[in-house]
């Protein structure tokens, strides 16, 4: 059955999976999101013999139903090879009576690798596919992750450009040193003075601009976005839950059909998203625990449902998360709101005149299945501690303030089952803030001498990645006012 997708503001407005894809948002602003959820066509049982790679395709075939069986097959098999140091691509590890989904095994070493090392391939498949000629330029903003992962895969993709905005001082010396020393000669990063929510406001603000989309097509472009927005980042991220599942059921940590918990350290949304659409795909998901840091918007929502961004933005340790304007929310709204779109681009007209929108009783009722919860700095560095101290594990800051978020909801709840824990990314790449936490003794070294250092206390080998960036050039320098993004983009491109 052909799935489309439609605006979360505008029902009229459809389109094919593929045509999603290349456009990143709707014209109006909106949100791609799919005519139905469907249902996994294939039984837990079988998906628990399934490599990683075959229960992405039982996934996207679903989603993705204008792509053919060979077009997702290469996609998939392009996307989840070598470039992941483990063979199950998204290992599950036990520690302290939870699972911890490793989602950090590829070339960036955090969970957005899972869907940006297939989203080029998914991209310019739908670009020969709807016979696009203009040159496909990628902008996008990030907190820190995506960025360096949306480079690494499109870099020297033939037909693409990207452009990353990340800002200056929001993201860990490690992240920033990741994107600014990116090779490619179709790459640019601009640091902004300004925080994460001012960036991804002024992408989508280029996105929404007609002008600078006729410039762009008078001059061979067209834009398209590698952030979570795109509906060709969320769909891949379904499968990591359902893979999930199928290798607890596989291990004998479950049986087929028990219910488990899925924790979820959340920033722009999407990643909890992907959990929510695998639950109703079917996988036997009880609570979707949202768990937020110090920036808690998302914890007062689901407490209050009032989302209000008008409060002080926070700098954490865990910047990835650092975030006022959750995205991918719109899409959830949207759904509680019975697929209302009209409904929808009201309350998304509030947040964008006044920062604050207040859902009915119906709409919160909908939300029963959500747990929030948030960690403080001090409850993060607590956790990364206590874990290590237990168990030897080592776990970076975003996932602490989900491991974190958990304890405090099984004390209150009393619910024991099963459990897993997004791991989103490597220690490694907050290793500052993570030896911090275990000893401040730490503090008093150099970045690289934390990487060795972490390396011996953790008995984990030094990723790639890591490896990759010590001695690495500068490539991109600039740093602009958030009202010269615009600037940065037609320089780039050559524009006048």
């Amino acid at each position: 059955m052909a799935i489309y997708y439609s605006s979360t503001r505008n029902a009229d407005i459809k389109v094919s999976a593929s045509q999603a894809i290349l456009k990143g948002l709707a014209d109006d602003g909106g949100l791609f999101v799919p005519s139905e959820i469907p249902a996994l066509d294939v039984d837990v049982k079988e998906l628990a013999s399934m490599s990683y790679q075959e229960v992405a395709y039982e996934v996207l075939k679903l989603f993705l139903t204008d792509y053919t069986e060979e077009e997702l097959k290469q996609c998939i098999n392009h996307a989840y090879d070598s470039k992941f140091d483990t063979e199950e691509i998204a290992p599950l590890v036990q520690a302290d009576g939870a699972y911890y989904l490793e989602l950090f095994h590829g070339a960036t070493i955090a969970f957005k690798d899972m869907a940006l090392s297939i989203l080029p391939h998914l991209l310019t498949t739908a670009a020969k596919k709807n016979n696009v000629t203009n040159e496909i330029v990628i902008l996008t903003a990030t907190s820190g992750d995506t960025g360096k992962a949306a480079l690494a895969g499109f870099a020297d993709v033939e037909g693409t450009r990207i452009v990353v905005f990340y800002p200056k001082n929001g993201v860990s010396p490690i992240q920033e040193k990741q994107m600014v020393t990116q090779k490619g000669a179709n790459t640019c990063v601009v640091g902004i003075k300004g925080n994460f929510d001012q960036a991804q406001t002024g992408v989508k603000q280029m996105f929404n601009d007609t002008a600078f989309a006729k410039l762009m097509n008078d001059n061979g472009f067209q834009f398209s976005s590698a952030n979570s927005i795109n509906i060709g980042r969320l769909v891949p991220q379904i499968a990591y839950y359902v893979y999930a599942y199928a290798k607890l059921l596989d291990n004998d940590q479950i049986s087929a059909g028990e219910q488990i918990n899925v924790v979820v350290p959340t920033g722009n949304f999407g990643n909890i998203l992907a959990a929510y659409y695998a639950k109703n795909m079917g996988i036997p998901i009880d609570k979707l625990i949202c768990a937020s840091n110090e920036n808690k918007v998302l914890y007062d929502f689901f407490a209050t449902g009032t989302y209000d961004k008008n409060r002080e933005f926070v700098l954490t340790s865990s910047p990835s998360m650092d975030i006022l304007i959750s995205s991918n929310l719109e899409r959830l709204i949207y759904h509680i709101t019975g697929n209302d779109a009209k409904k929808n681009a009201e309350l998304m007209n509030e947040l964008n005149t006044t920062g604050v929108y207040k859902i009915t009783p119906d709409m919160k009722e909908k939300l029963a299945d959500f747990v929030g919860g948030y960690s403080s700095e001090a409850d993060t560095a607590d956790t990364i501690k206590n874990l290590y101290e237990k168990t030897g594990y080592i776990i970076d800051t975003h996932t602490a303030v989900a491991s974190g978020v958990y304890r405090s909801y099984v004390k209150q709840s009393d619910d024991t089952k099963k459990t897993v824990i997004a791991s989103t990314a490597s220690p490694y790449k907050f290793t500052r803030s993570v030896m911090n936490a275990i000893d401040k003794k730490y503090d008093a070294m150099g970045d690289f001498e934390l990487v060795d250092e972490l390396c011996k206390l953790g008995n984990v080998e030094i990723p790639q990645a890591i490896e990759d960036i010590r001695s690495a050039k500068i490539l991109h320098d600039r740093v602009c006012e958030v009202n010269e993004m615009p600037q940065a983009v037609k320089d780039f491109l050559g524009l006048k």
